[in-house]
């Protein structure tokens, strides 16, 4: 059996390494960036962060920041043709999710222009080119985007989210920067947080994990269950453990997928905007429970990394439970809603959920495999 490992060409770590910015520009040899982020990083001045760094260095910039959250075809061929338009020739990707999976849309497009559809980049892409040098500094600690070849797009006109898998879209530099992540409300950082162990965990027992991703996972794991309570309340140590537990699942999950929670969740972004890393927070301890028979003894280590106590000495049967009320308290404390229905999901949608689930790419990762039926009574079961 052969495995591939993807992962940035750098990446930096702690506070204030964003001050790396000029070194790594410099060194690259690179001209002009677009700043790919939203309106409200604007507003709340994360943004200054960095454009100061770059006004202080004379680094030349324009600033793209029509991002939306679930980001949309249109939202990246817009960014594509201000890209062009600028004339910059590498992008910087300051934001959660939805400006890194912009930014790796608009820089493989731009080198790859047969793409510029969007939709034709679904699935394993065959790109040509890597995409236009990015930069990526994360503000929330949940997606890992900056560390994997992953990005997910939403279709509005056909109400989906299409997951595109390009090893030539991994950012060059990523830059895990805590004091990036401080304006981070309690909410967010709860579900991103969530959202970071539902990938420490699927990636952990989909069906392409191994030893090494396995060790990612598990440390993955252990680091957000200590650490994401005290980051949502506000605890600076708190949040710079988050920042390097959801980099480091990143790492595992980019290079062996995930499973049937993500699967779930797209759709929910898709029909009704649902933040994503909500929609998997409400999502994984149901799947979780339904995929106990079929994940060996991979729970009782999931218990033992969340830190649950006297985990050796009970059966597998209940290992596999504790592992699963672990994950649903460590939510509970958090404040993550319980149902989908909490979250705008509406009961008459579940039958083209459910269909959109099952073509997910996500989704033939699980170690249970999933029919329609199974997903349609998932759904019922946590609507």
């Amino acid at each position: 059996m052969q495995h591939r490992m993807i992962l940035n060409e750098t990446a930096w770590f702690g506070p204030g390494s964003i001050a790396q910015i000029v070194n790594e520009v410099a060194q690259r040899n690179l001209k002009k960036a677009l700043l790919v982020t939203d309106k409200t990083l604007i507003k709340a001045g994360v943004i200054e962060k960095v454009t100061a760094l770059l006004d202080k260095h004379q680094l030349p910039y324009v600033i793209y920041d029509e991002v939306v959250p679930n980001p949309t075809i249109a939202v990246v061929k817009n960014g594509v043709e201000i890209f062009k338009t600028s004339q910059a020739d590498y992008l910087i990707a300051i934001g959660g999710g939805s400006p890194q999976d912009t930014a790796k849309a608009i820089g493989i497009i731009i080198n790859n222009p047969e793409f510029s559809d969007v939709r034709s980049l679904e699935g394993v892409a065959n790109t040509r080119y890597p995409s236009v040098p990015i930069i990526a500094i994360p503000t929330t600690a949940g997606t890992a985007a900056e560390v994997t070849i992953n990005y997910v797009i939403t279709d509005e006109e056909n109400r989906r989210k299409f997951v595109c898998v390009d090893p030539h879209d991994i950012p060059i530099v990523a830059i895990i920067d805590a004091e990036m992540m401080a304006s981070m409300p309690p909410s967010l950082k709860a579900a991103t947080g969530i959202d970071a162990l539902t990938h420490a965990i699927e990636g952990y027992i989909t069906k392409a994990a191994w030893e090494l991703t396995d060790a990612l996972h598990l440390k993955a794991i252990q680091i957000i269950s200590r650490s994401l309570r005290a980051s949502v309340a506000g605890d600076k140590k708190g949040v710079e453990d988050m920042a390097l537990g959801q980099y480091v699942a990143g790492m595992g999950f980019s290079n062996v997928g995930l499973g049937l929670v993500h699967g779930m969740a797209h759709p929910l972004g898709a029909f009704y905007n649902v933040p994503h890393g909500v929609a998997n927070a409400i999502i994984l301890p149901h799947v979780m429970a339904w995929n106990t028979d079929y994940t060996g003894e991979k729970y009782r280590d999931i218990a033992r990394a969340m830190g649950v106590s006297g985990i050796c000495g009970k059966t597998l049967s209940e290992a596999r439970i504790a592992a699963v009320e672990a994950v649903k308290k460590l939510s509970d404390d958090v404040g993550i809603p319980t149902r989908l229905r909490d979250v705008g999901m509406k009961e008459e949608d579940i039958p083209a959920l459910a269909q959109a689930a099952l073509d997910d790419v996500c989704t033939g990762g699980n170690p249970r495999d999933a029919t329609l039926a199974d997903i349609t009574a998932l759904y019922r079961q946590i609507y």
